[in-house]
């Protein structure tokens, strides 16, 4: 599932085929049958984090902030002269273990992208969508059963959104958080991301988002040539 993220990642990105419809449409097979999520959603979510990233309350991948975690310097002592006390901030650290990584996917996508798709009238999308479910209930029930269907789906979330998380938090959350300054494009870019060290396996393990400011620079870019 996870590699299915970064593979659908690069459909949505159009740097896959050289015809920007193919790659549409497989990134609705991709992410609608291998996945079970709607390619609208994921459109609209990441089109606004790739023109604002970092920028609060325009790059929708720092929503968290402040209602879970507070994010950045900039934003974290706006937070503190306010007196605004959400969460125990100072202890973040620890608790970003048991809510961030684990929930995001089974306890907030799981449900967000049904009321996407439904609030939308994204109905392509969600017959997509539904034939991921068919044909993993058709595959599994036999042999688990409903209950062991579902403790697996979970399993499968569960693993996923840790996995997700870590890749995706650790090349844009270390770099400059702040609300949008009208900075030039080129500029945005940079401030909001960093590279994580080369390797076969992070190159893998992290669908080569590892290369994080080639990949914002250049979105296009197919990704096997970043390290150029």
């Amino acid at each position: 599932q996870t590699q299915a993220g970064w593979l659908q990642h690069d459909f949505g990105h159009l740097s896959v085929f050289s015809k920007s419809r193919w790659n549409h449409w497989v990134h609705k097979f991709v992410i609608g049958h291998l996945k079970g999520a709607p390619a609208s959603w994921w459109n609209h979510l990441h089109f606004q984090h790739h023109a604002k990233p970092n920028c609060f309350q325009k790059d929708p991948d720092i929503k968290m902030h402040p209602s879970f975690f507070a994010l950045g310097r900039i934003l974290s002592v706006e937070l503190g002269v306010q007196k605004k006390k959400f969460m125990p901030y100072n202890h973040q650290h620890k608790y970003f273990f048991f809510i961030g990584p684990p929930a995001l996917v089974p306890l907030y996508f799981q449900w967000y992208i049904f009321y996407f798709v439904v609030q939308r009238k994204q109905w392509v999308d969600l017959a997509w969508m539904m034939t991921f479910y068919i044909r993993f209930f058709l595959t599994y029930l036999p042999l688990l059963g409903v209950k062991g269907i579902l403790g697996l789906h979970l399993l499968v979330r569960f693993i996923e959104s840790n996995w997700f998380v870590w890749v995706t938090q650790m090349n844009h959350i270390p770099m400059h958080i702040d609300y949008d300054k009208n900075m030039d494009w080129f500029s945005t870019q940079l401030q909001a991301t960093c590279n994580v060290h080369q390797s076969l396996f992070n190159d893998w393990f992290s669908g080569h988002l590892n290369f994080q400011i080639e990949h914002h620079l250049f979105p296009t870019m197919p990704r096997h040539n970043y390290w150029k």
